[in-house]
């Protein structure tokens, strides 16, 4: 029976949300989270200007039509030299939301004359719990690092094959997933929401 709810209609992000709780909210099975595509919930409109505030509109849409405790993440990457772009327009940098090609490809352009150390940057992620009570709980989790200047890896999805964490060797889509969940912006956020989860559900 589903006890959690949670704001995407991605079933590799429910699995990857799901892995990072499991651990941290006992008694917290694969069968009791459900993604807003499984509820039939509709997306709601995105018009916040920051990662916590989209991450709430989207938590809170999905508490109130599913009648559950409901979970939503934003994110994206903060780009020190272009004053935090992409930022909350990371999904649709290049014009389409979700073609992380061009995204990719633009963002590269972009700095492409900025030297290596002036290209710093962070993966930022704001997870949010919304109750059916109305209450609301948001943490932000940050990784930071730099951009690279050619793509590396066959894994992760979005900016992570031209970005390294701070102490990495590699790019991010060149992790593997249990590390990445380890060191990542949403690993961090949902570990510091976790707590909050299990109280929230009683575990």
């Amino acid at each position: 029976m589903t006890r959690l709810a949670i704001a995407t209609h991605n079933a590799h992000k429910v699995g990857e949300i799901w892995a990072i709780l499991a651990p941290l909210v006992d008694g917290l099975s694969r069968a009791d989270v459900a993604s807003a595509g499984d509820l039939g919930a509709p997306a709601p409109v995105e018009d916040g200007v920051t990662f916590e505030a989209n991450a709430l509109i989207k938590a809170r849409a999905l508490a109130a039509s599913s009648g559950l405790p409901a979970i939503a993440d934003d994110s994206g990457i903060a780009v020190d030299v272009l004053g935090g772009a992409p930022g909350i327009f990371s999904a649709r940098w290049a014009g389409s939301h979700g073609d992380d090609a061009a995204n990719l490809q633009l963002l590269l352009d972009q700095v492409a004359d900025v030297p290596d150390e002036h290209r710093g940057a962070a993966f930022v992620c704001a997870a949010a719990l919304a109750l059916p009570s109305g209450e609301e709980h948001v943490v932000v989790g940050r990784m930071p690092g730099v951009l690279l200047r050619e793509p590396r890896g066959e894994g992760g999805f979005g900016y992570d094959p031209i970005f390294m964490g701070q102490g990495q060797t590699v790019s991010n889509a060149e992790l593997d997933p249990d590390t990445k969940n380890a060191l990542s912006h949403r690993g961090a956020a949902f570990r510091s929401l976790a707590p909050i989860v299990a109280e929230a559900l009683g575990a």
